[in-house]
């Protein structure tokens, strides 16, 4: 069995197109960046808060929840810290 390898032109269109923010988006950006440190924020606490619960509950032998809310507030700081790397990629250009 051959095969035969044909040459073919390809047209393509280069396109140069550079993002821009638009005008009166700086305060929109500032907002956004207070939100992603509060939530940052809220998430160290939140951290902190169901470390402390999790140690009480193993201390005093008792139930608690301790631990789904230790995994909850790492699940929502992973999100958190993504979002905030999505959103830093985005506006860098």
């Amino acid at each position: 069995m051959i095969h035969t390898i044909h040459d073919t032109a390809v047209l393509a269109i280069e396109f140069n197109i550079t993002p821009e923010l638009p005008p009166g988006s700086n305060g929109l950006l500032k907002l956004v960046n207070w939100l992603l440190w509060a939530i940052l924020l809220a998430c160290v606490a939140a951290l902190v808060f169901s470390g402390g619960k999790f140690a009480w509950e193993k201390w005093s032998q008792g139930q608690t929840g301790g631990v789904t809310m230790l995994v909850g507030s790492l699940v929502g700081a992973i999100v958190a810290g993504s979002a905030n790397t999505i959103l830093n990629a985005v506006t860098a250009s």
